[in-house]
């Protein structure tokens, strides 16, 4: 049963159970309330995702959720109230709504804080799964392992970034407005956090004419990071999640056309 995986944390930290266990690719939670608050507990034995604990209590509620506990794999956060999503709004005609949320979360959580930064993962290595990818298969991949390289040997603005910034991992806290849950993470230049809003929240929007162009310019706006750069990352984001699905069998052909996108913008960007 699931909720065994639980039970340690629910006597430690005083939990009451409010709702049914569940897994999902990033560990195994539990709605819980601590003292009446709403909270959600979640396990993971992932090296990645514990690391991702630590960094979600650094932030300590700014831009991510606010952290009540954490121990190991064991993480006690806020759970989400507002009935707003990133996705619906998509859904709704409002993407550029969507957009500028993204960039003003990834931005707080980019802010620099007057304290040691925990042990984060250097962005060079996250992109170690895109070189074999690009040997094997050509192509755009290796457009992309190209312009990944090129913007790894030149870092600037290098930050704490959560490393998988998209509309499912940024909620709707009702009063505390829109935070970020499920960071990876990661270090190094802030322009890699914003590129996958580009391949999000499903292919179809993602694709849908004129969607591209719309959100590079929003993004870079709301950023200012430069619109060449930020297509840059885009194209190595992209090629990096299709080697990714590639590794598990998956197709991986949106994120080729994001890539694709992003190649052909930069052929004709000044």
């Amino acid at each position: 049963m699931l909720q065994t995986l639980f039970d340690h944390y629910l006597k430690q930290w005083a939990l009451a159970v409010d709702g049914d266990a569940f897994a999902s690719l990033n560990g195994n939670l539990l709605p819980v309330r601590q003292h009446g608050r709403p909270a959600m507990l979640k396990i993971s034995q992932e090296p990645e995702e514990q690391a991702g604990n630590f960094l979600m209590a650094w932030w300590e509620g700014e831009g991510a959720a606010p952290v009540l506990a954490h121990e190991g794999g064991a993480l006690l956060m806020q759970r989400a109230q507002g009935s707003a999503s990133l996705t619906l709004l998509v859904n709704d005609g409002r993407d550029d709504e969507a957009t500028r949320i993204l960039c003003a979360v990834a931005a707080r959580l980019h802010a620099p804080r007057a304290k040691p930064i925990p042990e984060l993962v250097p962005l060079e290595q996250w992109f170690e799964g895109l070189w074999s990818a690009a040997a094997a298969h050509g192509g755009i991949l290796e457009h992309s392992a190209e312009t990944a390289r090129e913007l790894l040997a030149t870092p600037r603005d290098v930050v704490v970034l959560h490393g998988d910034i998209h509309h499912a991992n940024v909620l709707d806290f009702g009063p505390s407005g829109w935070l970020a849950i499920d960071p990876k993470g990661l270090y190094g230049e802030r322009g890699f956090d914003y590129a996958n809003i580009l391949c999000n929240p499903d292919g179809a929007s993602a694709l849908a004419p004129g969607a591209f162009a719309r959100r590079i310019e929003l993004i870079a706006a709301a950023s200012g990071i430069d619109r060449r750069r930020l297509l840059q990352w885009v194209l190595a984001w992209a090629g990096l999640s299709a080697a990714w699905m590639l590794e598990d069998n998956a197709e991986p052909g949106n994120r080729i056309e994001v890539a694709k996108l992003a190649a052909s913008a930069l052929s004709t960007a000044v």
